[in-house]
């Protein structure tokens, strides 16, 4: 068979710059430390490097819900340790209020508490970046709305707010709601009012009517160490599953790096070898090119 100089010529070309490209592909794995760059370079390893880098993004998700969840439950349990320490102190004027005490140090007590009212109408409508703490869902109107007498005291406070409690997803089958719930937040109201009625009392100088309200203000701290053992949980909970969840991404990372990562030492070999063969086609074509008709006839 009959072999033209062209198709010879075009042969040697065509082998060069195959080896020239395998070269290059092979110097970017060494230097990149990645095996696939386009999808042709493997599809099947493509197909599951997608697959994992989609459950990557729906735990990076996760995380983002759950580092949302513990700040707003955090902040929760930092609000209700606020009233709690009020609850303490109204507790403890009350169990002065109910014994023997001159009305001036039971009108100063009386002062005292009406400070206490207004600080706990103030941390019941503690907002957390711009959301109402204790409002359910209603997060966008102060939950609670205190009703004033001539000289500015509160008299009452109503809840506007409603009972519902946004959940949060932490993960495909487990989410938590990290809000305060319709009990503790109407519990808060009728701490509020208790309050009032502790102050009135208090001003009155009725020692019947103090140890009422005192026994009202146990009755609401019990809910209230209840409410923060809940939110304690809760925090503990989100804390788990975060941990879960980064074991996970950690597993999925080492799993995209199997199926991406180049094997370094093989792949320097085989770069060797690439470029020996690189220069001994280039060796070889010269000689082939320089040959001319008189050397066929020799």
């Amino acid at each position: 068979m009959r072999i033209t100089n062209n198709t010879l010529s075009e042969n040697i070309v065509r082998q060069i710059q195959q080896l020239g490209s395998q070269q290059a592909k092979l110097q970017t794995q060494v230097a990149t430390g990645q095996r696939i760059f386009q999808p042709e370079d493997d599809p099947t390893a493509v197909g599951r490097v997608l697959g994992l880098e989609s459950e990557q993004r729906q735990i990076a998700q996760y995380a983002r819900n759950a580092e949302r969840a513990l700040e707003l439950s955090q902040a929760s349990f930092s609000g209700l340790q606020q009233l709690k320490r009020v609850s303490d102190r109204a507790t403890e004027i009350g169990t002065l209020g109910t014994g023997t005490i001159s009305p001036d140090a039971s009108r100063a007590y009386a002062s005292e508490v009406n400070q206490l009212i207004e600080q706990t109408l103030q941390l019941n409508n503690t907002k957390f970046r711009n959301d109402y703490l204790f409002a359910g869902t209603a997060v966008d109107a102060a939950p609670f709305v205190a009703t004033r007498d001539a000289q500015g005291q509160i008299t009452g406070a109503a809840y506007v707010g409603n009972a519902d409690r946004a959940p949060v997803q932490l993960s495909e089958n487990a989410s938590v709601a990290p809000g305060s719930g319709g009990a503790t937040n109407l519990g808060l109201r009728d701490f509020l009012n208790q309050l009032v009625a502790l102050r009135d009392a208090l001003a009155a100088g009725t020692t019947t009517g103090v140890s009422a309200a005192q026994s009202q203000l146990i009755a609401f701290e019990d809910s209230l160490v209840s409410s923060l053992a809940e939110h304690g949980g809760i925090a503990s909970r989100i804390e788990a599953n975060r941990a879960q969840q980064q074991q996970r991404a950690d597993n999925l990372k080492s799993l995209v790096s199997s199926e991406t990562d180049v094997d370094l030492p093989a792949t320097i070999v085989r770069l060797n070898q690439s470029q020996t063969a690189y220069q001994a086609a280039l060796q070889s074509a010269a000689n082939i090119m320089r040959m001319s008709l008189l050397d066929y006839i020799n």
